[in-house]
């Protein structure tokens, strides 16, 4: 038995995968994101910690048997954020998440300080990043910097808690831009420029590799019989491509998640940075993915539904299964700002095309046709890279829908493909990972595709006619400044 533990933004998941790699058994706790200024993002640790334990005592509860024989635990989680803790290992502030937009200032600075970072982190500096978030830190609140001991991501905070030992894997690692993507290993010019050392950093491992096991008296509260192995673990989306085989060149996959991304794996690193292409190491190693991403995918419609007081099932319901044309209505989603291409945090959302016939169903569709065009810019950012997309696999929460996934294949003009539980993805890949690291087995035999469910194809008419809304979509972005 395997566990997958994939620390979300909006929830904890945590599932129990047999030997057959068949998922037993699922648990899920929702999280809370504050913003006590605009364009701020935050969370308390100790969510994470609750959370996590709460999955696993209801798991312990209602599958006692199958979780006393677990012998292998991933990690995924949501990638960039900074968790600063003190020398007894105590957060010393709320994390700064991956959505946060206030180190645009700092941004600049870390390229000043350090004209190497695109070269060797893969990536432009973006206030997502970790690295400008401790600048950022030292500028606006020196007593934390000053207390600052180690500066650990989101799920190497959980890993500590659950082994005792600070611990990072090099798929998240690569999203701090601390990180030599092509060796694999802190750079210290990096760590330099934010005035920071390795001393303050976890000891990197392979996502797939042994990391620490789980403490005692954690093994006995889940009445586990054995501690099992923790696993390097991954970041949210490479856990995803693990947990749909996406290991090799060739593949590609899009993520409807809180957030969203195009992602394909690659055996060089072949980066974009001026597009705002992201390059990180993949969870397996010599291997790294390319991706194009966008800060706001599923929340839009998560922000739609709250905004009318109702469910996002509700919201969709009425739309059918795919649509007839393009929306009336155009929606920008830059509700966090943007990534790919315009790395722009203080871009904004947009609705434009409202009149006095403006229905509820043609908002929604303009939401989610929106994500679509936006995915799409982070299609042409990675095709600049010579990277051509023929079909992609979907996973996150966004894939529950068969109408939105029709209109990523026709805006996409690609075959989209779902999976039956492609939103537990992420969760599944860190599952595998776990198994990797327990067992030794070769990637290949454990990190295959799942079978695939449906496919959608683009149909001729629509991709014309999103082809030709696409350019007038794309005016709508203005700079803010």
């Amino acid at each position: 038995m395997y566990l997958g533990i994939d620390l979300g933004t909006s929830a904890v998941k945590t599932i129990l995968v047999d030997d057959t790699q068949r998922v037993i058994a699922s648990r899920s706790q929702p999280l809370t994101v504050s913003s006590p200024h605009p364009g701020y993002s935050e969370q308390d640790p100790r969510q994470w910690i609750d959370a996590t334990f709460a999955t696993l005592d209801g798991l312990n509860a209602d599958h006692a048997a199958e979780l006393a024989e677990v012998e292998g635990i991933g990690l995924s989680g949501q990638m960039h954020g900074a968790t600063l803790l003190d020398a007894s290992f105590i957060p010393l502030r709320p994390c700064i998440l991956w959505n946060d937009g206030r180190s645009a200032a700092e941004c600049r600075l870390l390229e000043q300080r350090w004209p190497a970072l695109r070269a060797t982190t893969g990536n432009k500096a973006m206030p997502g990043f970790t690295a400008p978030k401790l600048l950022w830190i030292a500028a606006h609140e020196p007593e934390h910097f000053a207390a600052t001991r180690l500066v650990l991501l989101p799920k190497a905070y959980l890993r500590l808690v659950l082994t005792g030992e600070a611990i990072e894997d090099v798929s998240d690692a690569s999203g701090t831009l601390w990180l030599d993507v092509a060796r694999r290993d802190w750079s210290d010019d990096a760590l330099s420029a934010t005035g920071l050392s390795r001393h303050q950093m976890p000891r990197l491992v392979e996502g797939c590799a042994p990391a620490a096991r789980l403490r005692a008296e954690l093994a006995q509260r889940w009445g586990m019989t054995k501690r099992p192995m923790l696993a390097g673990g991954a970041g949210d989306n490479p856990a995803g491509a693990v947990g749909i085989g996406a290991i090799k060149p060739g593949t590609a996959f899009v993520s409807l998640g809180t957030s969203g991304a195009l992602l394909t794996p690659s055996s060089i690193i072949a980066g974009n940075p001026e597009r705002a292409v992201h390059t990180f190491c993949h969870a397996i190693p010599s291997m790294w993915m390319q991706a194009g991403a966008i800060l706001s995918a599923a929340s839009c419609l998560a922000w739609l539904a709250r905004l009318l007081g109702t469910s996002e099932a509700d919201l969709l319901a009425p739309l059918g299964l795919h649509p007839v044309a393009p929306s009336p209505v155009s929606f920008l989603p830059y509700l966090s700002g943007e990534r790919t291409p315009h790395d722009d945090p203080n871009a904004r959302g947009m609705l434009d095309g409202l009149s006095h016939g403006t229905d509820r169903s043609a908002i929604v569709q303009a939401v989610l046709e929106g994500v679509a065009f936006a995915i799409a810019d982070c299609r042409d950012a990675l095709a600049a890279t010579g990277t051509v997309i023929s079909e992609a696999d979907a996973i996150g929460g966004g894939s529950r829908s068969r109408f939105w996934l029709s209109v990523l294949a026709n805006v996409l003009n690609i075959p989209i493909h779902r999976f039956t539980d492609g939103e537990t993805g992420a969760a599944f890949g860190a599952a595998r990972l776990g198994r990797l690291a327990t067992t030794g087995e070769p990637i290949e035999a454990v990190c295959t595709p799942p079978r695939r469910v449906e496919t959608f194809e683009p149909r001729p008419a629509l991709v014309d006619a999103y082809a030709a809304r696409l350019p007038n979509w794309r005016e709508l972005y203005r700079p803010r400044h």
